[in-house]
């Protein structure tokens, strides 16, 4: 053997860059039948696999090189930094039965959402039973849904799908940075939060409690300027007050924040303090891209135990792998294909589609230096953590900076896409951002791109909702979207696998003026007694974080404003009902009862006016002309609307028919829709005279 041949060789096994990371080991803990063996028509029978995956990733691939601090992480005898995530599997008993398909859930903050959102199934993070099932659309279509853990910051608890990951080092030393944390609570009596802000995820420590190195100011409303604490007012300390004594006892930690006179309901505390040993966040990317690789591609572990989704003759049977999020996770989905982890290291697409629901324009405080990925900027709450550029899939210059990137720009791995995403996101989580430039003007979308908003709907609605009022002014928001969103996942698979395009994108745009700002002469909405329209928003400032950002690490606490610029936010406009003009209108927007919003506002005692977290409005029309004339109310009532029940059963059918022959309604749905409305009594009987 020549020289040049030994050494070509001994490059291809021992170079780090060629040593692909992979899921070193996989061990099934638990395997039972699902829902008693309940035999779906087609599939047949599901199982359910709990376990754990075992990974390892190199630190010099340039494909993992972007994961920050990964090159501070401890490191095995091979070089490479391990980590451990939780798996949990719903597959077909007989793969042969399946549609070959992955459908990956990428967990909300460590919980499973897709069949409450896909199936109609109630909220259950170990879904053991047929109801669990909900109405089995999955499982009906064949796939094989996986969960794993990619958030590597939660505590346990709840049936959380968790990831271990180690904490950066530098050079033997702990890694210490000023970190900026918001606190806010929304009862009474409450003294002492953790540093995270949030019970589900583990605090940064604090790496000193000389309070000369820290501060916390309090404000009531996002835009109000901040108040200064005095340092003799609160303690690194949990606390509580003993409703005996009504003494507060105090026990000192470097994990939380004790308020000697309590936190004020829906006031905003800032924290800023040294914090020290910060998590490989970004881990979480390779985690995923790792863990669906191994399960369509190897039929082994490095210890020899078997793909669970391998068959006896050694074939995995896995033909494609879609993925699905929600808010959170969808952020996940649309940061992982930017980063560049929809192609592992062996250079395969690891998703042929994703679909993140509930984005909006943002992506995750995941890949950064001391991240908080649980934290969601609304226009209350965290309004600055870094949900920055890109916002949209398609390539455009930033107007912030110069800087040209989108989430789209790797040709031969970038995944298709289904974007939906409700009013509210509009609202709250700068979803025009997704289908604009940031300067107000629509922007072409890519040819793999579709977006979807759902008219008038609210951020989270699990199916069978009721109006509740809650913590905010109005009625929340009960219209379930789950009907759109699965007839808009048959449209992806149809895409992916024949070629067959979806309906083409249904969002409010700026050129027909639909999109528009936020104030109510702009919007059009209704001046409906009882309602206040303030057309409040989460703005998009241009934000100084210091100059380390792009490497993941943020300097400038809290962050400034540069030269009082923002990106241009919009709004869907609406009818002279308060129901939006555009996107995917459901029957219950075009065949209406109320007035549904995907907003709502606080009520008194807590901020009140500030946008009411991720919820939307419900307001009933009047039932007939005489209530609505009492009122003042503009819109016309139900008896006006509809000449009696059987005309508004009439109208329903036809819209829903009508979705069918658009592919945004799937015909069982639609069955089902027009079967509700028979059952609903929308007019009172007319009394014979």
């Amino acid at each position: 053997m020549s020289f040049r041949l030994s050494f070509l060789l001994a490059l291809f096994f021992f170079s780090p860059y060629l040593a692909h990371a992979r899921i070193t080991k996989i061990v099934i803990e638990k395997k039972e039948p699902f829902a008693n063996g309940h035999e779906f028509p087609v599939t047949g029978a599901y199982e359910k696999l709990i376990g754990k995956a075992y990974g390892a990733v190199h630190p010099e691939n340039p494909l993992n090189k972007m994961i920050v601090n990964l090159n501070k992480a401890p490191r095995n005898q091979k070089g490479r930094v391990e980590y451990w995530t939780d798996i949990y599997i719903l597959k077909p008993v007989d793969m042969k039965r399946g549609n070959g398909k992955i459908f990956y859930d990428a967990p909300n903050r460590g919980s499973k959402r897709i069949l409450m959102f896909l199936n109609d199934a109630p909220e259950r993070n170990d879904p053991n039973s047929l109801q669990d099932a909900g109405n089995g659309f999955l499982m009906r279509q064949g796939y094989t849904i996986v969960w794993s853990g990619w958030q590597g910051d939660l505590t346990p608890g709840e049936n959380f799908l968790l990831m271990g990951i180690p904490a950066a080092i530098d050079r033997g030393k702990e890694i210490i940075s000023r970190v900026r944390t918001e606190i806010v609570v929304t009862r009474e009596a409450v003294a002492s939060q953790p540093l995270s802000g949030d019970d589900r995820v583990m605090s940064y420590e604090a790496a000193s409690t000389d309070k000369s190195q820290a501060s916390l100011t309090v404000r009531e409303k996002s835009y109000d300027p901040r108040t200064p604490v005095p340092s003799s007012e609160w303690e690194f300390a949990s606390c509580k007050k003993d409703k005996e004594t009504d003494r507060l006892a105090i026990k000192p930690s470097t994990k939380d924040l004790c308020l000697r006179s309590g936190l004020k309901p829906g006031h905003i505390y800032e924290f800023i303090y040294p914090a020290k040993n910060p998590f490989v966040l970004g881990l979480g990317f390779a985690g995923v891209r790792d863990l669906i690789s191994f399960l369509r591609f190897e039929t082994k572990d490095d210890v020899g135990n078997r793909n669970p989704l391998a068959s006896s003759d050694g074939k995995t049977g896995v033909k494609m792998a879609y993925a699905w999020g929600r808010s959170q996770s969808g952020r996940f989905l649309r940061d992982l294909v930017h980063h560049g982890f929809n192609e592992d290291e062996s250079h395969r697409q690891v998703f042929e589609a994703i679909s993140p629901h509930a984005a909006g324009g943002g992506r995750l405080f995941l890949n950064y230096e001391f991240a908080r990925p649980v934290t969601s900027s609304q226009q209350h709450t965290n309004q600055l953590d870094p949900e920055i550029f890109p916002f949209a899939y398609t390539i455009l210059k930033d107007p912030q900076t110069g800087r040209e990137d989108g989430i789209l720009k790797r040709p031969k791995t970038d995944p298709y896409i289904i974007h939906t995403q409700t009013s509210t996101e509009y609202w709250q989580k700068r979803g025009a951002l997704a289908h604009t430039d940031g300067k107000g003007k629509d922007i072409p979308l890519p040819d793999k791109v579709r977006i979807y908003a759902i008219a008038s709907a609210q951020h989270n609605t699990p199916f069978g909702s009721t109006p509740t009022k809650g913590n905010c002014q109005q009625l929340t928001n009960p219209m379930p979207i789950g009907d759109a969103l699965r007839a808009l996942m048959v449209a992806m698979d149809h895409w992916v696998s024949e070629g067959l395009p979806p309906p083409p994108s249904r969002i409010p745009r700026v050129t027909d003026g639909t999109l528009v700002r936020a104030d109510q002469k702009s919007n059009g909405f209704p001046r409906i007694p009882g309602v206040h329209y303030t057309g409040l928003y989460n703005r998009q400032l241009f934000l100084d974080y210091g100059p380390s950002l792009i490497r993941g690490r943020m300097d400038v606490h809290p962050p400034r404003q540069v030269k009082n610029g923002a990106y241009t936010i919009l709004v869907p406009k609406v009818d002279p009902d308060g129901n939006e003009v555009a996107g995917i209108r459901l029957p219950t927007i075009r065949v209406p009862l109320a007035t549904y919003t995907g907003w709502n506002l606080q009520p008194k005692g807590l901020a009140e006016g500030e946008l009411c977290a991720l919820l939307g409005s419900y307001v009933p029309f009047a039932k007939s002309k005489e209530e609505r004339e009492r009122s003042g109310d503009p819109r016309p009532s139900v008896e006006e609307r509809y000449k009696d029940h059987l005309d508004y059963i009439q109208k329903v059918s036809q819209e829903a028919r009508s979705m069918v022959e658009e592919r945004l309604l799937l015909p069982e749905d639609a069955e089902r829709i027009i079967a509700e409305a028979k059952g609903r009594i929308v007019l009172a009987e007319k009394k014979s005279q």
